[in-house]
């Protein structure tokens, strides 16, 4: 906890001095707060001693990304989020650099810390570590370990699959494959409202509102848990099966308007599946294709392309004049299929190995890949 304590103490530090210069009309970096950092820490803050060098070091490390990602989104015309101060029991956690960090099975030696019994062990054998993060969530310790592996060239293949994301079911094939929602969140909705009716009963500070407050976020932990391994193996499946994906441009954040479907949308993180095929889409050389956020898939005939103007949320078989019944998921998933079979052609001849959104990007044959191992309090 002090380690944590220590790169809270000089994020938020140096944050505030990063205010201070830049209205005074200076120019200030990441290493110039670091050096001014160094100079007063021995008189003013002397317990920072007493933990690894590397906590402060990548704390000034992280806030010179946040700025350089601030001002890139200044730039692009996006909604810039400027930097935030951490706050206590929100942001634990602290970075080590390769040098501070040792394993040896199912064991990790952290500077200034000692051996720490981990849960599992490294399954990423010769690969070499680059740096390790050591954070807490909801009463439990976890060590974040980056290295560096070579992938193996993709198999690149022609199959187009599409693939019709939504809230009923987290995702649905043209093939056929449901994808199930854990509707994680719903379902336990009602032991959330237990834990923070606990949580209000308590007095503020006490040890019994501590332990209530630690019992309603391991619950959300799990909550999270349950959502994230839904995603992953949705994701993964997704992106083995093809070549070429169909996929539709949601606009999430206008969805999340809609005060009767924001939880529930919530709940989906359909944003996140998205971000997932991307990324594991880009490692496997898989093509994936964005349809316009108007494009009327679900309201278009899959056989004859007749447009269905009104289609209700109720109506859950698409039903055409021309004969067709079919599922309305699986029909939205045909119509993204025949989609993206045009953009794949033209992807071939660009010798592209991913087309997102209508952009090329090129694969790339290594990866930083990071093993997550959870370690006992």
């Amino acid at each position: 906890m002090q380690a944590c304590g220590v790169s809270r103490l000089a994020y938020n530090w140096g944050l505030s001095e990063w205010k201070k210069q830049y209205e005074a009309g200076e120019k200030p970096t990441a290493y110039g707060l670091k050096k001014q950092f160094n100079s007063i820490k021995r008189q003013e803050y002397p317990f920072c001693y007493d933990v690894t060098k590397c906590s402060p070091e990548t704390a000034f490390k992280n806030l010179g990304v946040a700025f350089v990602n601030f001002f890139r989104r200044v730039k692009q015309g996006k909604k810039p989020g400027y930097p935030r101060y951490k706050k206590r029991g929100m942001h634990d956690s602290f970075g080590l650099s390769n040098d501070k960090v040792k394993l040896k099975g199912k064991r990790v030696l952290i500077s200034k810390l000692g051996w720490v019994k981990l849960t599992e062990f490294w399954r990423f054998s010769g690969d070499e570590l680059l740096s390790a993060t050591v954070s807490r969530q909801a009463g439990r310790w976890f060590v974040s370990f980056n290295s560096e592996a070579v992938m193996d060239d993709p198999i690149l293949s022609d199959y187009v699959v599409g693939v019709d994301i939504g809230v009923k079911k987290l995702a649905v094939t043209s093939d056929g494959e449901v994808f199930d929602n854990p509707r994680a969140l719903v379902k336990a909705q009602e032991r959330i409202c237990l834990y923070q009716k606990s949580v209000s009963r308590k007095r503020k500070g006490s040890s019994n509102r501590k332990k209530a407050v630690l019992k309603l976020a391991g619950h959300h932990y799990r909550i999270s848990n349950i959502r994230k391994d839904s995603l992953h193996k949705a994701s993964n499946a997704i992106v083995k099966i093809a070549g070429v994906i169909g996929i539709e441009n949601l606009d999430v954040a206008g969805m999340l308007k809609n005060r009767r479907l924001s939880r529930a949308i919530s709940d989906a993180s359909l944003s996140e599946l998205h971000r997932q095929i991307g990324y594991k889409a880009a490692w496997h050389g898989v093509i994936v294709v964005k349809a316009d956020r108007y494009y009327p898939s679900s309201k278009t005939c899959s056989s004859c392309g007749e447009v269905k103007q009104d289609l209700s949320l109720s109506e859950r078989v698409y039903r055409c004049r021309c004969g067709l019944e079919l599922d309305r998921d699986i029909n939205a998933a045909i119509n993204l299929k025949n989609y993206a079979e045009g953009f794949s052609v033209q992807a071939c001849r660009l010798g592209s190995a991913g087309l997102y959104g209508g952009e090329t990007t090129n694969w790339s044959g290594t990866n930083h890949q990071s093993g997550n191992a959870l370690s006992r309090n």
